[in-house]
């Protein structure tokens, strides 16, 4: 957009990195949880507390190594980019985190919200494994490949997860 705004595609975009990386953070964590998974109420903790330690300790390895990188010191702006650059990460976390808060006040069972979580994370990495195949063929087959590819990526962590135990 000429203007400076940014439409909700690009918004996704410049977030791919973090729900990438935050789908497959909470599909991996509920896989470690093993085959009888905790109370709904400490798993709810652990996984966002997992996925905010772990987001946190990415961000403040990326700004010591840049700065070592670029003799640059660390300042207020670069914490506060570093902090930006984290949030889609940690939003992915949210719904399975309330989710299983839910399953906790038993509005739903602990399967479910375990299922909604998968299928939460898997629909986002096909989401933008379909939208990465569009922008850079904009065809439809390349799309599909994406999102079959990147759908299929989380599918086989939630399949795994099934499998082992």
């Amino acid at each position: 957009m000429s203007d400076g705004t940014v439409d909700g595609w690009q918004r996704l975009d410049k977030a791919a990195f973090g729900i990438i990386y935050g789908a497959i953070m909470v599909l991996s964590i509920l896989l470690a949880q093993g085959g009888h998974p905790a109370p709904p109420l400490e798993t709810a903790v652990v996984l966002f507390g997992s996925v905010l330690a772990i987001t946190l300790a990415k961000a403040f390895a990326e700004l010591l190594s840049h700065a070592l990188d670029t003799r640059e010191r660390m300042s207020r702006g670069s914490w506060h980019a570093a902090w930006h650059h984290s949030t889609p990460t940690l939003a992915v976390a949210n719904a399975p985190t309330v989710l299983f808060l839910a399953a906790w006040q038993e509005w739903i069972g602990i399967d479910a919200a375990l299922l909604l979580s998968q299928v939460l994370c898997v629909t986002l990495l096909a989401l933008l494994g379909g939208r990465a195949g569009w922008v850079l063929d904009r065809r439809l087959v390349p799309a599909l490949l994406g999102a079959v590819f990147a759908g299929g990526v989380g599918l086989l962590l939630a399949i795994v997860k099934h499998v082992i135990h």
